[in-house]
């Protein structure tokens, strides 16, 4: 990048498994509280915020263009301009880097970006016949003509389109991505056990977090509708009593007759959002703020759909060859953890010379990640993953966990489905 970002200071929900404490507010709902927040913590004039970017997946039909909505609703200006970025699992983070673009390219010099999900509103969908059904209904004249329509109902119109599995099914290889977390255990020989021993350190490791009040700092609780008479403030995916014992006992999910990727060992559908306060440093030091951190360089890459779960190793590999900085120099690194096999996977790819000379054009391997610095407060196996929000919300645990244990240089690093990988180096310092 031409210049570092600073990032200012930083919010976040709590974040909960679809269908549980928060399934009654909406994705848009969900960014407000964190904006709101965010503006109240910083105390920034808001007549100074040039624009507000948030990235979501699945937008919601009530609310087109939900970064907008989001800004109307968190009482900024109407007359700043907003918009909706969405690249699958790295939206969140998507919505960092085009903020950080635009203020290096002088358009911008204060931006408010995030992400929001609630997976929780994900619809149900009418299927190709039912809504056949609808039109030919809409399109007869006559009572006698509606009627004679209606005779061909059948119960099968019922049957409805899970949108959640339609995103979660890449339309290029006809593959879930839980599937393509399983082709990737075969391919680096990762064995079940392997992927439960992680998802059980990822648990105790968020278990340990939410303890030992790491989070409690960034996160703002939020009231429970429609009564407003319950704050959830902590996130409730961590199971305090996980064991290898209950995690052996779930069967393979996607490929039920010789996978080994489970619900255990893959992360959960999630609700949630986080915002954070972008700004050049020199505006940062003209308006006497000291940052969080720093944004220095980004990096995506594509590769094939079917190992989509590859990416983090394919993006960083593209970032080093960018920024000229080192593997060894990243103090933490948050890899995202959609499933367990595929962050394994990733740890193999970086350290492997042979995949790094086959896949990266490289004379030597990336390097070897260090698990006592990967995922140092659990992850997504344990916290969840709402694909919107995830990428903001690494970036600022991430940045909360170098200032607390003092490490300059961070990677924060994810898979996104389609084939793609996202790859950021932090500075706070």
């Amino acid at each position: 990048m031409k210049n570092r970002i600073a990032i200012i200071d930083g919010i976040r929900t709590p974040m909960a498994k679809a269908g549980t404490e928060l399934k009654s507010v909406s994705a848009d709902d969900l960014g407000a509280f964190a904006v709101k927040e965010l503006l109240a913590r910083s105390e920034i004039d808001t007549s100074l915020i040039d624009e507000l970017i948030f990235g979501n997946v699945s937008m919601p039909a009530d609310a087109a263009n939900i970064a907008r909505v989001i800004a109307l609703k968190s009482g900024l200006p109407q007359t700043m301009p907003s918009y909706t970025v969405q690249r699958n699992c790295a939206s969140g983070a998507e919505s960092i880097t085009t903020a950080a673009d635009k203020i290096n390219a002088g358009e911008a010099s204060i931006i408010i970006a995030g992400g929001t999900e609630s997976m929780s509103h994900y619809p149900l969908l009418y299927n190709k016949q039912m809504t056949g059904l609808f039109e030919r209904l809409f399109k007869s004249k006559s009572l006698w003509a509606k009627f004679c329509q209606l005779l061909s109902f059948r119960p099968g119109h019922l049957k409805p389109v899970i949108s959640v599995l339609q995103g979660l099914r890449d339309p290029i290889c006809g593959m879930m991505m839980g599937s393509t977390a399983d082709l990737l255990a075969r391919e680096f020989h990762i064995t079940r056990e392997e992927q439960d021993e992680f998802a059980l350190l990822s648990h105790e490791r968020a278990t340990e977090a939410i303890n030992g009040s790491f989070f409690a700092d960034e996160i703002i609780p939020v009231p429970i509708l429609p009564d407003y008479n319950e704050i959830f403030k902590t996130d409730s995916g961590p199971r305090k009593n996980q064991n290898m014992e209950a995690l052996e006992k779930l069967k393979p999910y996607f490929d039920k007759r010789e996978g080994t990727v489970t619900v255990g060992n893959s992360c959960p559908l999630t609700d949630g959002a986080a915002a954070l306060l972008l700004m050049s440093e020199e505006k940062a030091k003209e308006l006497g703020y000291t940052p969080l951190g720093f944004l220095r360089d980004y990096a995506y890459a594509g590769l094939e759909p079917e190992r989509m779960g590859l990416g983090p190793v394919y993006a960083t590999n593209k970032l080093l060859n960018k920024s000229g900085i080192e593997f060894d120099d990243f103090g933490l690194i948050e890899l995202n953890e959609a499933f367990a096999a595929q962050v394994i996977a990733n740890e193999k790819a970086f350290a492997s010379k042979s995949f790094a000379k086959e896949f990266l054009n490289r004379d030597k391997e990336i390097g070897e990640i260090d698990r006592e610095a990967l995922n140092i407060n659990g992850g997504a196996i344990a916290l969840g993953h709402p694909v919107g929000m995830t990428g903001t919300r690494m970036i600022l645990t991430l940045l909360k966990s170098m200032k607390r244990k003092d490490v300059p240089l961070g990677l924060a690093t994810m898979c996104i489905g389609g084939g793609q990988g996202a790859a950021l180096a932090l500075e706070t310092a």
